[in-house]
């Protein structure tokens, strides 16, 4: 079911801004949009658990040596096959009913998690285990691709901002209650490799939510309003990526979203192997901070809530300063995070650092997340999702693989740290250029020819299911446009 917004609905974009509880009452009295949410946090909260017992396996199991290559080379095989098919993926979720591909990869997702669990109850490592979690993981990812190019259909646009805070944030956080969970799991049944197998299993509790919801949602709801043939279809799968590509290039505002999401994801994961190596092998208890596996659960726990702050954050400014104001705001602010938090390398500095990186990272892909949907049309959002999931992960695991050549077995790296600062600030200026650029390409063309609407974003025959996201193409930042 798709909301348009009425004649009332730039009234109605200044107050969710203002009132976080009426945005929030508004969002749930949609039925479709409370299912997507159930979903999402059902997805996530498994994601959490999954990783989280599989993390602990690799990295804090007294009998392995974690260095930093093999750290990077775990991420790296987790997540990078999959970032360089999604955008090939990402072509289905613009053909496929979304609902239906929500019910089978939910249901695969559980069957390869159960399965999983007995490779590493078996006593597998190596190969075995890292294509388990690659295949589990890529699943999870298609389904997480699918909810977002969803969301317009059950959310009015002028509520997509608000929205976004309150999917993506719960469902990371969700996803950082899922990992508490599997570290308490882990304490209670032991530190065993055959103990980790049933923490994994628990994770397919979240496949059965997903399945059992989604059967409930109405069939052709969530799009893609235009579904093309077989041929089509395969034509399409086949050029993914080149799609997404030159969908996000045409879209005002979402080529630099993408830019500084990708800088966060860099500087992120930088950080991430020095806090794992710190947590492993330089830190040690101060008072109720934990250092060890317990340290890397409460550095998850103060992710979780900076994300949990940027879901009340992130709306009202960019109410106040648009999209593109806030994406300025967080890079900024994360760079002098770094600076003043990371360096000391101090548990409580991590943790102050770890809850400001939250709110950053978040509050960026929920801008990143608004473009895209306010911008790109239905028939190409799943494959600019899935390639926004690319640059999440691709420039993740980068940095990663990166920092593991320069990183001491410690963690101890000042010069890391101020390298991580560095690059957010190298993303504000890619993001700056990118919208110049933009500007100016919008500008040529204005003058050499009349306007005329891309045939990848308007139909020529509208369904009444499009949401106005998909008709939207105003340039980010301008007075009075629609970018909150």
């Amino acid at each position: 079911m798709t909301v348009a917004p009425g004649p009332a609905a730039p009234a109605a974009a200044a107050t969710p801004a203002r009132n976080p509880v009426r945005r929030l009452r508004e969002l749930l009295v949609h039925p479709g949009f409370g299912k997507l949410l159930t979903v999402r946090l059902a997805a996530q909260w498994g994601d959490g658990v999954f990783q989280a017992a599989l993390g602990g396996l690799v990295l804090f199991s007294p009998e392995r040596e974690a260095d930093p290559l093999m750290v990077a080379l775990g991420l790296a095989t987790v997540l990078l096959p999959y970032s360089l098919i999604g955008p090939f993926a990402g072509a289905l979720l613009d053909r496929w009913d979304r609902r239906r591909v929500m019910i089978v990869a939910g249901a695969l997702r559980g069957v390869l998690t159960l399965l999983t669990a007995g490779v590493v109850l078996a006593g597998v490592t190596g190969p075995g285990l890292y294509l388990g979690a690659l295949a589990t993981i890529g699943v999870s990812r298609f389904i997480q691709a699918g909810l977002s190019a969803a969301l317009p259909h059950v959310v009015a646009d002028e509520h997509l901002v608000g929205a976004n805070s309150l999917v993506t944030t719960s469902g990371a956080v969700a996803a950082a209650i899922g990992a508490g969970c599997a570290i308490g799991l882990r304490g209670l049944i032991g530190p065993q490799d055959t103990d980790a197998a049933w923490t994994t299993a628990v994770a397919a509790v979240g496949s059965l939510v997903i399945v059992l919801v989604a059967t409930t949602i109405a069939r052709g709801s969530l799009g893609p309003d235009e579904r093309s043939e077989a041929a089509q279809a395969l034509r399409a799968v086949a050029h993914g990526l080149v799609d997404g590509a030159r969908a996000a290039r045409d879209a005002p505002g979402v080529l630099a979203a993408f830019g500084a999401v990708a800088a966060h994801r860099l500087a992120f994961g930088i950080t991430t192997l020095v806090v794992m190596l710190l947590m492993r092998n330089s830190l040690t208890d101060v008072g109720p901070l934990k250092a060890g596996i317990a340290g890397l659960g409460e550095v998850v726990a103060a992710v979780a809530a900076g994300l949990g702050v940027a879901a009340v954050v992130t709306p009202w400014l960019t109410g106040k300063v648009g999209r593109t104001g806030t994406v300025r705001v967080m890079l900024v602010l994360a760079a002098v995070a770094l600076l003043s938090l990371g360096l000391p390398m101090t548990l409580p500095t991590i943790l102050a650092g770890s809850f400001v990186l939250g709110l950053v990272g978040q509050a960026i892909k929920l801008c990143s997340d608004a473009a895209v949907q306010r911008e790109v049309g239905d028939d190409v959002r799943g494959r600019v999702f899935s390639l926004s999931d690319t640059t999440f992960n691709v420039t993740y695991v980068i940095a990663v693989a990166g920092a593991a050549f320069l990183c001491p077995p410690s963690g101890r790296s000042p010069l890391l740290l101020v390298l991580a600062a560095a690059i957010y600030l190298l993303g504000l200026v890619v993001h700056e250029l990118a919208l110049r650029w933009q500007q100016r390409r919008a500008g040529d063309q204005g003058d050499t020819q009349p306007a005329a609407p891309s045939p990848a974003r308007v139909s020529t025959a509208p369904s009444p299911s499009v949401s106005s996201s998909s008709r939207s193409h105003r340039a980010d930042g301008e007075p009075g446009s629609d970018d909150r």
